[in-house]
Order: C-alpha cells, then sequence, then structure tokens
C-alpha cells in the first residue's frame, strides 16, 4: 500500500507514454478499455475512447483517459483483472530496474522452510496478479525466495470474499478444506474462507487495518509465523 500503490499512481502515465507501441501495452489498455463499457453505469466511471486517428493530442487524450481510469478504479480499491494486469507489468518494470522491492517480514522465510520440512505445502492466495505475486517474492528483501511456494493464486480462482474460491483452491490443489490454513487480515476473508471450512489465522502486522473486539475475540490471532504451530504433514 506505501510502496507498490503510489508507484503505479506516479508512473502509470510515464509507462503508457514509453511503451503504447507495445503489443502487451495494447493488451493491457483493450482489457481496461473493455471494463470500462462494462463499468459506464458506474459513478464517476472513467470511458477510454478509441484512438481515431494517430496525431499526437490524439494519442495524449486516450493516454490521459486511461490514466484517470486507472486512478478511479485505484481510488475505489477495485480489483478487476484489467488493472491488476496493468500494474503487474508495470511493476514488472519496476523490480527489474531496482526501483522496488518486495519487504519480507523478517519471520516468513525460517517458517516457511521450517513448514516444507514438515512435508507442508505452502501457497500464496492473492488479490496481486500471479506474475505481481512471483515478482514481489522473487525480488525481494530476502532475494528470490519463489522455490519456498508450491504454487499461486490470483482473483481468476475467483473473489478472496466468496467461501466458493476456497473449495476451488482445495479442489486445485488435490487437499480437503479442513486441511487447510489460510492466513489473512482481512476479516471478510477469514469469513468466507471459514465458511468453506478452512482453518484460518488473523494476522496482525505493522500498517494493517485494525480489528473490531469482537474480530480480536472471535478470530485466532498471530503476529509473527513464529506463534504457529503446525502438525506435521509427514
Amino acid at each position: 500500500q506505501e510502496t507498490l500503490f503510489p508507484y503505479i499512481k506516479d508512473n502509470v502515465k510515464e509507462y503508457l507514454r514509453a511503451h503504447w507501441e507495445e503489443e502487451e501495452c495494447q493488451r493491457d489498455v483493450g482489457l481496461l478499455r473493455k471494463q470500462a463499457q462494462e463499468d459506464s453505469s458506474l459513478d464517476g466511471a472513467v470511458p477510454i475512447p478509441l484512438e481515431s486517428g494517430s496525431g499526437e493530442e490524439e494519442l495524449e487524450r486516450v493516454i490521459q483517459a486511461v490514466v484517470d481510469n486507472v486512478h478511479w478504479q485505484m481510488s475505489l480499491d477495485r480489483k478487476t483483472t484489467a488493472l491488476k494486469q496493468l500494474q503487474g507489468h508495470m511493476w514488472r518494470a519496476a523490480y527489474a530496474t531496482g526501483h522496488v522491492k518486495g519487504e519480507i517480514f523478517e519471520d516468513v522465510v525460517p517458517a516457511i522452510r521450517k513448514w516444507r520440512e514438515a512435508g507442508m505445502k505452502v501457497y500464496i492466495y492473492s488479490s496481486g496478479s500471479i506474475e505481481a505475486q512471483k515478482l514481489l517474492f522473487g525480488y525481494s528483501t530476502e532475494g528470490d525466495i519463489l522455490e519456498l511456494f508450491d504454487g499461486h493464486f490470483d482473483t481468476k480462482i475467483g473473489p478472496k470474499i466468496e467461501s466458493e474460491s476456497y473449495r476451488r483452491i482445495a479442489a486445485s490443489i488435490g487437499c480437503a478444506t479442513n486441511n487447510i490454513l489460510f492466513l489473512t487480515d482481512v476479516p471478510r476473508e477469514a469469513n468466507a474462507a471459514e465458511e468453506a471450512d478452512t482453518h484460518v489465522a488473523v494476522v496482525i502486522r505493522p500498517g494493517n487495518a485494525g480489528l473490531t473486539d469482537d474480530e480480536k475475540s472471535y478470530y485466532s490471532l498471530i503476529s509473527s509465523f513464529t506463534e504457529l504451530f503446525l502438525p506435521s504433514s509427514t
């Protein structure tokens, strides 16, 4: 929230200008345009016009519309595939050039290594695209730690606030939902996972949104992965 999303807001126009002619960028813009059409009835929605000519002014007008659309979607904290795809491609460029690094809490890597040694599998499920996840863990403050994960899921499997998503993940990895522990800092996600009969712990970390007293008393809370004592699966 403090690094990646501000980077998008501050650099999206410059990125679009630099990469506009590239096929990948055009695909991203096409997806955003399609999403904008679907959003046309929403309050404050920003349409993205088609390019009708090749003039510099015309191009600038279309790019500005894309920028405004991205800013609008981000202001509503939307998780559309179109937005996530563009963000993922922008972050890839930023990670590769060293402009940003994925910050990993110091308790994470030792804990995951221990779990894996005990025969457990570790997966990431995030509203950030799979590509964005791989960048964060591939260019992290702990180096490339992608080898620690057995797989990645994003909102293509379903929204994190819908219980069916957790059932799909369980089916995909060939595991019963009640053999999965889901870690999150978002109570609505925790609720959805619980509805699917998945175990849940809510993680308290610096910068996370606060919990209500009811949420604090209801959920299992941890502030470090060292607080988890998991049964060995071997």
